[in-house]
């Protein structure tokens, strides 16, 4: 599945904004600002990130810099943790 096709997925569910992104390996916090100040932590051997994501083009500036860095995305998903 291409970066196009997750951010027409992200759309079509109706996401508030408030995501989480899973990616294969531990990648160091310091590349947080990188990531847009989004929020890194880790599950197990993956590393998450979760915060807002503003419009598709935010979506697709995140999902580039993952293949940017040869990353194996797992999952884009809503954070419900972000909408409580």
């Amino acid at each position: 599945m291409g970066v196009v096709d997750l951010c027409y997925i992200f759309i079509q569910l109706n996401m508030t904004g408030k995501i989480e992104i899973i990616v294969e390996g531990l990648l160091d916090k310091k590349w947080r600002d990188w990531f847009d100040g989004m929020s890194i932590s880790y599950e197990g051997t993956n590393t998450r990130f979760s915060g807002n994501i503003k419009d598709e083009a935010h979506l697709h500036g995140i999902l580039n810099q993952i293949r940017d860095l040869n990353l194996k995305l797992i999952s884009v998903n809503p954070d419900e943790s972000l909408n409580k």
